[in-house]
């Protein structure tokens, strides 16, 4: 195919996962058992590369993070991704990568990802709902992947869109967004160390209700911005429409950083509730950038946040 990325390497080169004993993996495993049909068979470990991102946080069990879930192609409540999501087909899968770009073309999931270095990355994940997690995802950087298909220097901005497949994805069978499911990114946010694309979490494949085979996670930007089970990324030199932002963009700005001196107009997003703390677990203060600011703060350097929100 022209433009296709060649590479003799499977994911089977990837380095072997060693005992993986330890708390989280036990979290992990009991938490599957508990899930029964909603998270299937157990999967194969993805082996993926332990890093120092988040060893000082406490990821919540896989029953919350499969089990509580904005991802409205499946529906609009908390569980109905969870209980929507087993029909859609993940296998094959296939990226349309396109704009400016060197390597355009339609890839494979495993012509996209093979060779890459799967990280253990554990993030705290923040709602614009004023709810918020800590997830461990697998994945590898964004910028691994746009470095692969040569990013052109007149791109300004990265485009993503969701997979648009009514009769398995029973959510979009309703207006409630423009389909397809849409957002982007400055290229120096994509470029950004801390954003990932996922491909697993708890060290297993990632699971439907939570945006298999791939997603986006940006870790400082409220959740809505790190989109799902992704079909297309295009470079682009015009800010892309993002769908929150066209469905009220007096509600959801472009940039969507965590930032909680900056309210949603119906409620205050100075602090969240804590997913798996209980129905009446206190409330904590919302962290500038969902705590990510030493890292990334220089990206908006002189920017007016209360207007670039």
């Amino acid at each position: 195919m022209a433009g296709r990325y060649k590479s003799d390497l499977k994911w089977s080169d990837v380095t072997p996962q060693g005992d993986y004993m330890n708390r989280r993996q036990l979290m992990a495993g009991a938490g599957a058992l508990a899930l029964g049909s909603i998270a299937g068979p157990a999967m194969a470990s993805l082996g993926a590369t332990k890093t120092n991102y988040g060893s000082d946080l406490e990821p919540n069990s896989i029953e919350d993070i499969t089990s509580y879930n904005n991802f409205y192609e499946f529906g609009t409540g908390k569980d109905d991704p969870a209980a929507n999501a087993g029909r859609l087909t993940t296998d094959p899968w296939s990226i349309k990568v396109d704009g400016m770009v060197n390597n355009a073309g339609t890839y494979s999931f495993d012509d996209l990802t093979s060779g890459m270095t799967l990280e253990e990355r554990i993030y705290r994940f923040r709602c614009v709902e004023a709810w918020s997690m800590v997830v461990p995802w697998v994945g590898f950087e964004l910028a691994d992947l746009l470095k692969r298909v040569g990013v052109q220097p007149s791109a300004k901005y990265v485009a993503f869109e969701t997979l648009v497949r009514p009769e398995e994805m029973i959510g979009q069978k309703r207006r409630t967004l423009e389909w397809p499911y849409r957002e982007g990114l400055r290229l120096d946010e994509a470029m950004h160390p801390l954003t990932i694309m996922a491909t697993g979490l708890y060290d297993e494949p990632m699971p439907k209700q939570n945006g298999a085979p791939i997603r986006l996670v940006v870790p400082w930007k409220y959740g809505f911005k790190s989109i799902k089970s992704i079909v297309r990324i295009s470079l682009t030199d015009k800010q892309p429409a993002t769908s929150w932002n066209m469905t009220n963009g007096r509600e959801y700005g472009f940039y969507s950083n965590v930032n909680p001196t900056v309210d949603h107009p119906r409620w205050s997003q100075s602090t969240e509730r804590k997913i798996g703390g209980g129905l009446f677990a206190k409330r904590v203060p919302t962290l500038m950038f969902n705590g990510y600011e030493r890292e990334v703060s220089s990206l908006y350097s002189g920017m007016d946040l209360q207007s670039n929100f």
